[in-house]
């Protein structure tokens, strides 16, 4: 049996959860999100609703994938809902800088022209000063994957380390030519 799905998922105090069948809806201070579970799996409230029991049905390939799956994903849902989170990005390089006009990302990053990226409703993007991005939201999989859309527009080359990185990522340098024999 997964060891992390048999964990149950504690509920904070301000989250409240309602299961409807296979829909699992999950509602917080900073909002509401829903997923519908495959058929393998089971969805519980515990008596007391203060904790949510996946377990499932049978012991399939799938069921044993999706069992660990659904309770993760249930888990980040719940912390999202409390707490939200966030993705920090640098822009690093001579020139290089990022700005928010309306709904749109605007980054200078070394290009004739500037990348533009419509930022999605359900996320918060800010930008701090010039080099650094902030992007905030509920669902952990929309924040990643902005953020990592974002950081692909320009990825850190190795050479120089110019390019938009994630707050603390390390680059590895490569040293360039030899000067002389």
């Amino acid at each position: 049996m997964s060891r992390l799905g048999r964990k149950p998922v504690a509920l904070p105090e301000k989250v409240k959860v309602s299961i409807d069948g296979q829909t699992v809806n999950i509602e917080g201070p900073l909002g509401k999100l829903s997923y519908t579970a495959n058929p393998v799996i089971t969805i519980e409230l515990s008596e007391d609703e203060k904790e949510v029991v996946v377990s499932r049905k049978e012991d399939t390939r799938t069921g044993k994938a999706m069992h660990g799956l659904t309770r993760a994903l249930i888990s980040n849902m719940v912390e999202g809902v409390d707490k939200g989170y966030e993705k920090r990005l640098e822009v690093v390089g001579v020139g290089y800088l990022a700005a928010i006009a309306g709904d749109i990302l605007q980054l200078r990053v070394g290009f004739a022209n500037e990348v533009h990226k419509k930022i999605p409703k359900d996320l918060t993007v800010t930008c701090p000063d010039q080099t650094h991005i902030l992007i905030k939201g509920i669902d952990k999989q929309r924040v990643g994957q902005f953020a990592a859309e974002v950081r692909a527009s320009r990825k850190p080359e190795p050479y120089k380390g110019k390019g938009v990185r994630y707050q603390g990522e390390r680059v590895k340098l490569k040293p360039g030519k030899a000067a002389g024999k």
